[in-house]
C-alpha cells in the first residue's frame, strides 16, 4: 500500500522525494514524511498528516538542503493516522531512519524486548521496531550491512524496508521479504533512485532493476550493489523499459477516473492488438507457452483475484466453461489461500490483478505453485511481482491507471480472459476454427460500441441529480452479469461512500427483497439474453413493492421502458461480451454521483491501488 522513494546523488533531494511521492499518490495514504541528511550531516525528519501538500508546504517554508534522502506515504495499519505514526521512523539517537511497507507480525514481542533494554519508542507503529533493532546491532559493533541482515532474520511477515544512516551519508539500503510490495531501483545521470513503483522514478530514468524477495541492495550515487540475505553477491544488470508519461496526465479531465473511463476504447484496441486477427479469424497468444499436450491435461481452471479482479474472475469462469470447455471456478484470493484447496499439476490457476502486487493474490499464487499447478497471471504492470512469480503473463496493455477505482483495467481484464478462453478452447479442440471465428467477430465491434457509451455521458448527470442523496442501492444481475452487478455496486461504494450491494437476481426473494422500498433504488442489468424474462419478473417484483428501478438494457428492447423508471441502453452484442459493455454505464453513474456528493474520486478514503498487506 505504502509509497516509498529514496535518492542519493548530486541533486537536491527534497523535490525528488516529494515529486516521487506525488506520483505514488494513487496507492492511497493518510500521512507522509521524508528524512534527509542535511549539509551538517544530521538526519532531518519532516512529517505531515493528510494530503502531500501539507508536507510540501512544510518543506517550502522551512527548506532542507541535502542530496540523500528517503520518503514515504502511509496507510495506517498499526496506530492512528497522525504525525507521530507517520514514517520515517528513527532509532533512539536519530542516527538512522527507516521507511517500511508491510506488517511486522511479531512486533509486540520484539518491542517488549527492546523496551526492557531501555529503548524509547515514539509511535504506536509496528515499523518502529526496525530502526531500534538495527541500532542494537550497531551498538554491538556490527556494520550497518551486518546489522540489517540480523534484523531480517528476526522479522516475521512480508516486508519492503528502506534504511538510511548518518554514518553512511551517501548510501541507502533496502531489503525485501515476501510480497509486501515492490522495490524498483533506477540509475539516473545524477545518482541512484529507488521506489515502490515505477511512476516515482520514471521522470528520471528508464534504466531499472527489481529487488526480489530475499534480496538486499545498497545504492550510492554511482551504482547499486545486490546480495542475498545470506550475503551471497548477486549480479543484476539494469534493463530499459518503455513508459508513456503523457498518458499519466489528466489533460482536460477533472479526474483521472473519468479520463480512464474515456480511454476504454483505446485500451481495448491495445489489449486486443496483435492478439487477434480479423483476417484469419484466429487468436495468437504468444505469451502462453503451454503446448497442446499440456493444455489437454488440464481438467480444472481456478480464477483468483481481489475486489474488481475477483469480479473479473467470476466472469472469466463463465467464459472458460463456455469457450474453453473446462470446469472452472472463481475464488476470492484471500479466502482461497487459507482454504487448503485441492490442487495438482492438472489445475490451472489464473491470477488476475492490475498492479500485480496484491499480497493475498501473490500468496495464493505461491500456494498453487507449491502444489505444481500451472499459474498464469493477468495484470497491467510490467515487471510486477505477479508477473515474475507466475509461469507466464498476459499483460492488459491498458496503459497507466491512476484512479484508485479500477475502470479500464476491468474491461481489459475481461477482454484478455475472453481471448484466453478462446485460445484454450481451440487448442484442445473444444472449438473448431469456424466457432473461433464466430466468437472473434464481435470483438471487432467493441471499440466503437465502448466509444459510443463513454461519449454519451449526459444522462448520468441527470441520474446523479436524482439519486445522489440516497443511502443504499441494490444491483441485480444474473449468470454472467451477476459479476456486473457486484462490480457496479463496488464502484459506487468505493468512490461515493454509498452502501451498495450486488446480488444474484435469483437470490432476491431469499432476503434482499425485504429491503426494497421507495428509498432504495434498484439497478437491474437486463440484456436480451436467455434470462431476459426472468429479469423482467425481478423488476416487476421490485415495482410491486414501491421500488425505483434503473435498468441497463439492450438497445431496441421494446418492453423495458414501460417497467423501469430510468433506462440506460447498451449495444446488442454476444452475451459473453455483455459484461464489458454493461459495466461502463455503471462506472459513469458511480462517477457522477460521487462528483455530485463532493467526494475525492481519484483517491477515495481508506482505499489504495495496491493492497500489499492483509
Amino acid at each position: 500500500m505504502c509509497g516509498i522513494i529514496g535518492y542519493t546523488g548530486s541533486m537536491q533531494v527534497p523535490s525528488i522525494l516529494t515529486d516521487g511521492l506525488t506520483n505514488l499518490e494513487y496507492r492511497g495514504y493518510d500521512s507522509s514524511g521524508v528524512a534527509i541528511i542535511d549539509t551538517s550531516g544530521d538526519i532531518i525528519v519532516r512529517k505531515a498528516t493528510g494530503k502531500l501538500t501539507e508536507l510540501i508546504l512544510s518543506l517550502q517554508s522551512h527548506p532542507i538542503k541535502g542530496t540523500t534522502g528517503i520518503g514515504h506515504t502511509r496507510w495506517a495499519t498499526h496506530g492512528e493516522p497522525n504525525h507521530t505514526n507517520a514514517h520515517p521512523h528513527v532509532d533512539c539517537s536519530s542516527s538512522l531512519t527507516v521507511v517500511h511497507n508491510g506488517i511486522v507480525e511479531n512486533y509486540r514481542q520484539i518491542k517488549d524486548e527492546l523496551l526492557s533494554q531501555g529503548h524509547v519508542f515514539k509511535s504506536d507503529t509496528d515499523s518502529e521496531v526496525i530502526p531500534h533493532l538495527i541500532e542494537n546491532g550497531l551498538s554491538d559493533g556490527f556494520t550497518l550491512d551486518k546489522s540489517i541482515k540480523n534484523v531480517i532474520k528476526k522479522l516475521k511477515g512480508a516486508h519492503a524496508v528502506v534504511i538510511m544512516a548518518k554514518d553512511n551519508p551517501n548510501e541507502i539500503f533496502a531489503f525485501k521479504i515476501g510480497n509486501a510490495g515492490g522495490i524498483v531501483i533506477g540509475k539516473t545521470p545524477d545518482g541512484m533512485i529507488l521506489a515502490s513503483d515505477l511512476p516515482a522514478i520514471m521522470p528520471y530514468t528508464r534504466q531499472i532493476s527489481y529487488l526480489e524477495s530475499g534480496e538486499l541492495v545498497s545504492i550510492d550515487p554511482y551504482s547499486a550493489t545486490y546480495q542475498s540475505i545470506d550475503g551471497t553477491k548477486i549480479t543484476k544488470p539494469m534493463r530499459t523499459i518503455p513508459y508513456d508519461l503523457v498518458s499519466a496526465v489528466k489533460g482536460d479531465y477533472k479526474h483521472f477516473m473519468m479520463k480512464e473511463i474515456a480511454e476504454q476504447p483505446q485500451a481495448t484496441i491495445a489489449t486486443l492488438g496483435s492478439r487477434l486477427s480479423l483476417e484469419s479469424l484466429s487468436v495468437t497468444l504468444d505469451e502462453i507457452s503451454l503446448t497442446k499436450p499440456a493444455i489437454d491435461k488440464i481438467n480444472r481452471v481456478i480464477f483468483i483475484g481481489m475486489g474488481t479482479s475477483y469480479n473479473a474472475a467470476l466472469v472469466g469462469k463463465h467464459m472458460m466453461e463456455r469457450l474453453g470447455g473446462i470446469h472452472s471456478e472463481a475464488a476470492n484470493a484471500s479466502e482461497f489461500r487459507y482454504s487448503d484447496p485441492i490442487l495438482d499439476a492438472r489445475t490451472m490457476i489464473v491470477a488476475i490483478g492490475q498492479s500485480g502486487e496484491t499480497a493475498d493474490t501473490l500468496a495464493a499464487m505461491e500456494q498453487a505453485l507449491s502444489k505444481n499447478s500451472h499459474v498464469i497471471t493477468i495484470c497491467n504492470t510490467e515487471g510486477s511481482q505477479a508477473s515474475r512469480l507466475s509461469h507466464e503473463t498476459l499483460y492488459l496493455r491498458a496503459g497507466p491507471e491512476i484512479g484508485v477505482a479500477s475502470t479500464k483495467t476491468y474491461t481489459s481484464s475481461l477482454e484478455v480472459l475472453y481471448l484466453l478462453a478462446l485460445h484454450i478452447g481451440h487448442t484442445r479442440g473444444f472449438l473448431d476454427a469456424i466457432e473461433v471465428g464466430k466468437a472473434l467477430k464481435p470483438l471487432s465491434l467493441l471499440p466503437d460500441m465502448i466509444g459510443h457509451l463513454v461519449t454519451n455521458t449526459e444522462p448520468y448527470s441527470t441520474l446523479a441529480d436524482k439519486f445522489y442523496r440516497k443511502s443504499n442501492f441494490l444491483y441485480l444481475g444474473r449468470n454472467i452479469n451477476y459479476p456486473t452487478a457486484m462490480e457496479g455496486a463496488l464502484k459506487l461504494k468505493e468512490i461515493s461512500y454509498i452502501h451498495a450491494e450486488g446480488c444474484a437476481a435469483g437470490e432476491m426473494k431469499h432476503g434482499p427483497i425485504a429491503l426494497i422500498d421507495e428509498n432504495m433504488p434498484v439497478i437491474a442489468i437486463i440484456p436480451r439474453d436467455h434470462l431476459y424474462e426472468k429479469m423482467l419478473n425481478n423488476i416487476s417484483e421490485v415495482k410491486a413493492r414501491g421500488g425505483t428501478v434503473i435498468a441497463v438494457a439492450t438497445e431496441g428492447d421494446p418492453y423495458i421502458s414501460a417497467l423501469a423508471d430510468d433506462v440506460i441502453y447498451i449495444p446488442d452484442i454476444d452475451p459473453l461480451l455483455t459484461p464489458i459493455l454493461a459495466i461502463i454505464p455503471l462506472q459513469l453513474l458511480a462517477y457522477n454521483i460521487a462528483v455530485k456528493r463532493g467526494c475525492d474520486v481519484d483517491q477515495p478514503r481508506n482505499l489504495a491501488k495496491s493492497v500489499t498487506v492483509e
